[in-house]
């Protein structure tokens, strides 16, 4: 009733019952689909033990993601990540202006073809043509500094 009156409050009264019918469906699936989301988590994490008995069991830790993302990177793995970054955006510095707007828009901003030339102000013909020109200008310039892309 209180979201009928502060909501609809400016309707005309024939079309209360209506309102007031769709209002009582809705919140009572919201009801039930966050019961069903609560219950399927409480359940999940309860079925976790722990492997002795601790006082601070966090259930989160024995949960492991399917590509080990969550761990910190190795030191070195790390350490050429971001060299390779390093030289990517020393590259990036050295195209013309419009293949680097493009390159950024299209694959770091990943807009589609059509955003970027709305974006840029140009065809998407044009857009094809400057990132074609970008990739392979970086390909180039990062083969000379001994980066071989795969």
């Amino acid at each position: 009733m209180l979201k009928l009156a502060e909501r609809y409050g400016d309707k005309p009264v024939e079309e209360f019952p209506m309102l007031f019918q769709r209002i009582l469906q809705n919140t009572i699936r919201d009801y039930y689909r966050r019961q069903k989301v609560r219950s399927f988590w409480t359940t999940l994490f309860s079925s976790l033990h722990p492997q002795h008995d601790v006082g601070d069991f966090d259930p989160l830790d024995t949960l492991q993601d399917k590509n080990n993302s969550s761990q910190p990177k190795e030191p070195d793995t790390s350490l050429e990540q971001s060299q390779l970054i390093a030289l990517i955006e020393e590259a990036l510095t050295e195209l013309p202006a419009r293949q680097r707007e493009a390159f950024l828009l299209r694959y770091w901003e990943d807009l589609d073809t059509a955003a970027t030339a709305a974006a840029m102000g140009c065809t998407e013909g044009s857009v094809k043509t400057h990132c074609s020109r970008a990739t392979h200008a970086l390909a180039a310039k990062l083969k000379e500094k001994g980066v071989s892309l795969k």
